[in-house]
């Protein structure tokens, strides 16, 4: 069989990355990825790109502390890297802190991170409110320059790129041998996906060079997240919210939650207000279908509904689809074979 040809639909961090691993394990394939939207319009252009996991009821614990540690190894290769200040990625050191003990004294993904440990009573005293804490060092992904260095990488390995609006996964069988839906939110419509909801994230960008810190309340509301140019500040969830338009109050709310814990942010200059729909359903779905229609069959590799946590473990999922995408490619090769015979 010739070259096989694979779509990604999708142009966040998901679809990105997802084309980025098919390039690295199928080098053989010819890779086209499909979007409505490219950087700096995607719902991960929103995100603050923190790797700190959301966890997934519907997901084994093993398999996301998998996903996590390979994302970290990846980034952390990168931060180590002459092309991190490019890539948007850095460490931050910070703290996670709870107004009541957390159920589990150490999360999942305590020995992935840098140097866990519980806070110090010194430390504490900063947060007057809370009567415990994490500290550590994690990654940090500044969204727009990270998508445009994956962009980067997928067009010096020939991956084609255009901006299309897929309607139906169905429509690309006759140009296709294996579409990858990395849809996100759109997987909703596109897939009739019911088990896939928007949960509404609304975030202020600022400049406050000063902030060095990240601090992230313990049930994930509030947090101040400093990058290489702005700090991210935050948030909100509101689960079935779809509007994507800033609401005044909850960009006052946030401000005035973020202030509490860290007051030098009064000073904040060029307060720029974004927002976003995470797509989240109980568990990621990652899978292989086969789709058919009058004889005609279309192999189909999902892998979307990463929540608030695609960020912390993009690269991993990646990998995942990408082998499911092997797997695909192997069992239409064999048919080939087979039909040859």
């Amino acid at each position: 069989m010739a070259a096989p040809r694979v779509a990604v639909v999708g142009a966040g961090v998901i679809g990105l990355s997802t084309a980025l691993c098919i390039t690295e394990t199928c080098p053989s394939c010819s890779v086209t990825i499909l979007s409505e939207q490219f950087s700096p319009n995607t719902t991960s252009d929103v995100a603050a790109g923190m790797l700190i996991p959301h966890t997934y009821p519907g997901t084994p614990i093993h398999v996301q502390k998998q996903w996590f540690k390979e994302t970290f190894t990846y980034l952390f290769a990168i931060s180590n890297s002459p092309e991190a200040s490019e890539a948007g990625i850095h460490l931050v050191s910070g703290w996670q802190v709870f107004k009541n003990t957390p159920k589990e004294e150490l999360p999942f993904w305590s020995d992935v991170v840098l140097g866990f440990r519980p806070m110090s009573e010194a430390e504490l005293q900063k947060f007057p409110q809370h009567r415990c804490g994490q500290a550590f060092t994690t990654l940090k992904c500044d969204c727009p320059p990270y998508l445009l260095w994956l962009e980067k990488r997928l067009k010096a390995t020939g991956v084609q790129m255009y901006t299309r609006k897929v309607a139906d996964l169905w429509e690309l069988h006759r140009e296709y041998h294996v579409v990858v839906n990395c849809a996100g939110i759109g997987a909703h419509q596109l897939v009739g996906d019911e088990k896939l909801f928007p949960v509404r994230g609304q975030v202020l960008k600022v400049h406050a060079p000063w902030v060095k810190n990240f601090i992230r309340d313990g049930d994930g509301l509030t947090y101040i997240y400093p990058g290489i140019h702005r700090v991210t500040l935050g948030g909100t969830r509101e689960k079935e919210n779809w509007s994507l338009t800033p609401d005044p109050g909850t960009t006052k709310d946030i401000f005035d939650r973020c202030c509490s814990f860290e007051p030098s942010l009064q000073g904040a200059q060029d307060i720029k207000v974004k927002v976003g729909l995470r797509p989240s359903r109980q568990c990621v779905r990652l899978q292989r279908e086969v789709w058919s229609q009058g004889g005609v069959k279309l192999p189909v590799v999902h892998n979307y509904g990463h929540g608030a946590g695609g960020f912390s473990v993009h690269r991993g999922t990646a990998k995942e689809a990408a082998h499911l995408v092997g797997e695909c490619i192997a069992a239409l090769q064999g048919s080939s074979l087979k039909a040859k015979l």
